[in-house]
């Protein structure tokens, strides 16, 4: 029998709050991370993202540690980490691992020109500082692939802890806003003039935003009030920025998590979506929930409030997914008005009760890479 597989911790840091609870009442009250920043630093004109304020990532480092050595972005991972490993009571030992994952990592590094700078922008280096801080036993493992890299490390952890290598796995998904990412998504001439609106028939691209995200998960059911129950990630290869125009990498890996989970289609009571407010990214996910006839599951985007996270989106959208269950609420698709995309999907235009017992995140990421998760609220939390 296949070991089941739970989440017990979560956590994040947005520009909403720096606790799940506080981004939770954000969400609720309808507020957006994103803003309108003048930052000549990351470009040379207005733009709209969601930024965490610097004074407050330095202030709540401050409390947990005095260490200068840090960089922005490990201050992020490490405040996202700590309370879940605080709170866990989990021995980080040789059956405890850590998962690190990541887009873009240190990539602000090399703005400085020199060997250290250099050496501190290499992913294994972010993730063995990151671990370091908190005496992990075991090497860190880095998860890096484009934009699934948040929810493709749940995947991993899942296998790796059903393979029995370790008994419980600490994840934490991060990136920043930096001008490498900014002027990459401008050159593709990708970036919203105003706050991205997903899915809808009024959006003009993405607008990018930072987090960090932390889940602990284990084969201990103790705490736990989510069961991970199938997971898929293909690669079509479509393109190296450009999704498949038919959806086949996502509509394989949603099929391939659902034949796991052992779930028909219409047992999917929720979607967290990928919904980056593109017009191929949004017309692609619509094309393949339709192959599925997963049209009438309610579907949301986060990135109205967050903006696109990149590695951070998919654990970032899965942590307040899991809120959306344990509460029994449908949160908002915000900024949709009017559908943008050629098949119908059940966009979520205002908060909703709904008895949540099964939910799918998805993400889509540049390469042709797609992860599908499946997730089932554990029975005395219905």
């Amino acid at each position: 029998m296949t070991k089941e597989i739970y989440i017990t911790q979560t956590n994040c840091i947005t520009p909403l709050g720096f606790d799940v609870e506080s981004n939770i009442e954000a969400i609720l009250r309808g507020e957006s991370g994103i803003q309108l920043h003048s930052a000549l630093s990351l470009m040379p004109m207005p733009f709209y993202a969601a930024i965490i304020n610097d004074e407050k990532i330095n202030s709540a480092f401050e409390k947990i540690s005095t260490e200068k050595k840090y960089s922005r972005l490990e201050k992020m991972m490490i405040l996202a980490l700590e309370p879940i490993i605080k709170n866990s009571g989990v021995e980080l030992n040789s059956k405890t691992a850590f998962i690190l994952s990541t887009t873009k990592g240190n990539v602000t590094a090399l703005k400085n020109n020199s060997e250290e700078s250099f050496n501190n922008a290499h992913l294994d280096v972010l993730a063995k500082n990151v671990s370091d801080f908190f005496g992990f036993k075991t090497q860190p493992i880095v998860v890096s692939n484009a934009c699934v890299s948040g929810i493709l490390a749940v995947s991993v952890a899942k296998r790796m802890i059903q393979s029995e290598l370790y008994d419980t796995i600490f994840v934490v998904a991060g990136d920043e806003i930096s001008e490498f990412v900014l002027s990459g998504f401008n050159a593709f001439q990708a970036m919203s003039d105003l706050p991205c609106k997903p899915y809808s028939k009024n959006r003009t691209g993405v607008s990018l935003g930072e987090a960090t995200a932390a889940v602990l998960l284990s084969a201990e059911a103790k705490n736990a009030k989510i069961k991970v129950i199938g997971d898929s990630s293909i690669n079509d290869a479509n393109h190296i920025s450009g999704p498949s125009r038919t959806g086949e990498g996502l509509f394989r890996s949603i099929q391939n998590a659902l034949k796991e989970a052992q779930i028909n289609s219409d047992k999917i009571h929720y979607i967290s979506a990928h919904g980056t407010a593109t017009p191929f990214n949004d017309e692609m996910e619509a094309i393949a929930l339709n192959r599925l006839n997963l049209q009438n599951a309610p579907i949301n985007s986060l990135k109205g409030f967050y903006g696109h996270t990149l590695g951070a989106s998919g654990l970032l959208e899965t942590v307040i997914a899991i809120e959306s269950a344990n509460q029994n609420i449908l949160f908002e698709s915000k900024g949709f008005d009017e559908i943008g995309v050629s098949e119908a999907i059940n966009v979520i235009e205002k908060n909703l009760e709904k008895k949540i017992e099964y939910f799918l995140k998805t993400a889509s990421g540049f390469g042709g890479c797609n992860t599908a998760v499946v997730f089932e609220k554990i029975k005395s939390n219905l």
